[in-house]
């Protein structure tokens, strides 16, 4: 691997940087995308539990906001309740905008990766060519090793930039899926908790 690294010229130093870059993206991504992470299934039931008891103080609050996306949603939510239904959607609405922008960290820049990896391996490509052009002018074209040699170099750039390219943009689509879908959740749970708490929906532990 270091070998063909190494025979791939200098412009292979940003594509693996990529790489890595790709890869820390896609599995801390992967990790904090989850389900349970972000928006637990049981979360609405144990906070009207919670309610029910009159047990929601500044602490109680502040642990909710801290615990996940949907938390930090319902904590907004409880606090402006009393405001009314509109001024209680607004403020959750607000809050989970602040989540989805959270939950897209990074995703922009996997991106960029997914589309400048493939950009470095062609000028690798393209800078190679122009050394086996001027090896032909000094050397001719006789010396068929040289030139075999020197055009599976250049072209070991694209390759590289490319297996990088392709999986970053898997990873990309995938993860941007996967927040939409995340977003939906926090959307349906949250009026959930808005019909709950204004007398338009049954207890969600029923």
């Amino acid at each position: 691997m270091l070998e063909i690294i190494q025979s791939g010229g200098w412009l292979m130093v940003p594509i693996v940087l990529c790489s890595v870059l790709a890869a820390a993206i896609g599995f801390e991504r992967l990790w904090t995308l989850q389900r349970t992470r972000v928006a637990p299934r049981e979360l609405l039931a144990e906070v009207w539990g919670v309610l029910n008891n009159g047990e929601y103080d500044a602490q109680k609050l502040r642990e909710l906001r801290n615990a996940n996306g949907l938390g930090q949603v319902f904590a907004a939510g409880i606090t402006n309740a009393r405001r009314g239904r509109e001024i209680m959607k607004e403020a959750m609405e607000e809050a989970a905008g602040q989540v989805a922008h959270d939950l897209e960290r990074y995703l922009t820049a996997l991106g960029i990766v997914a589309a400048i990896a493939p950009l470095l391996g062609l000028l690798g490509t393209v800078v190679g060519m122009i050394d086996v052009f001027s090896a032909l002018m000094l050397e001719g074209a006789g010396n068929a090793n040289v030139l075999a040699g020197g055009i599976s170099t250049a072209l070991i750039t694209t390759a590289a930039g490319l297996s990088v390219a392709i999986p970053a943009l898997i990873f990309h689509r995938f993860l941007l899926r996967r927040v939409d879908e995340l977003v939906v959740t926090i959307e349906q749970e949250s009026a959930k908790l808005v019909d709950i708490m204004h007398g338009d929906q049954e207890d969600p532990r029923l």
